[in-house]
């Protein structure tokens, strides 16, 4: 293979129905890989899905519900007895809400630690009893830049993401030479859910009288020494080089415009 190829690599992606898990899963199909796409309803894992055969690589759509260990086990179990191995895994599935700490639900608390943490923790411990047969696996989770630096209105969230990182880095040293490695995807500032919208967070932070989109065009300055948002693409290109690295583990890797310089 060359070197930022994929060519017949095995790869699942969940959350790769939208935003920037699907970024994430097209690039890996674009260097070569074929790639199943796992979601928590059966029509956001069939449009990845289609959006990688519409690729020319195979594919597969996986309804999945990362909080629920029989849920995981069903799904790794699909993807051996489709592919008869996985060597590459990008845990991607999240969830984020927004609230100061003292507004913050117990529901909302637990959901997304549920989700981003226990989903994590519930994929690699799947994935990793099954690249061990081989002797060889890529994984990466996805952390966020609010792994990293906290945000205010994100205690939850931040909490789950810098959870993702330790828990990382400490299971990276105990695969470390069973040919697999496992690193952090931090993305930066996404033009997805978390930001856009009167409910994201360019519409919880604008000034009085401030229109959303100004808000986000304002935040990209305040934040990125680029001054541009990122975009799924750009996640999907450190990916690939994570998937191919061979002595690249228990990191987190921003993508962040030097957010966190």
């Amino acid at each position: 293979m060359g070197s930022f190829s994929l060519d017949g690599r095995i790869a699942l992606v969940t959350g790769g129905g939208r935003g920037i898990g699907a970024g994430i899963a097209q690039s890996l199909a674009r260097a070569g890989a074929n790639v199943l796409v796992a979601d928590y309803t059966d029509q956001l894992a069939e449009e990845g899905a289609s959006a990688i055969t519409a690729l020319g690589r195979r594919s597969m759509a996986i309804k999945v519900d990362v909080r629920k260990p029989d849920s995981v086990e069903a799904m790794i179990n699909a993807v051996e007895k489709e592919f008869g191995r996985l060597d590459i895994a990008v845990n991607n599935a999240g969830v984020v809400s927004l609230g100061g700490v003292q507004e913050l639900t117990f529901e909302q608390w637990n959901e997304v630690i549920d989700v981003n943490l226990r989903g994590v923790f519930l994929s690699c411990q799947a994935e990793i009893k099954l690249m061990r047969k081989a002797k060889f696996g890529r994984i990466i989770n996805s952390s966020s830049i609010a792994g990293k630096v906290g945000f205010p209105n994100l205690a939850h969230y931040s909490a789950s993401k810098f959870g993702v990182i330790g828990f990382t880095n400490a299971i990276a040293k105990e695969v470390a030479k069973d040919g697999i490695t496992v690193n952090a995807l931090c993305p930066g500032i996404v033009g997805t859910g978390m930001w856009r919208g009167e409910t994201g967070l360019s519409g919880l932070w604008a000034d009085p009288g401030e229109t959303e989109e100004a808000s986000w065009a304002r935040h990209q300055e305040i934040f990125l020494p680029q001054g541009v948002a990122q975009t799924p693409e750009d996640m999907g290109q450190m990916v690939v080089y994570m998937a191919v690295a061979e002595h690249v583990t228990g990191q987190a890797l921003a993508v962040d415009g030097g957010f966190s310089l």
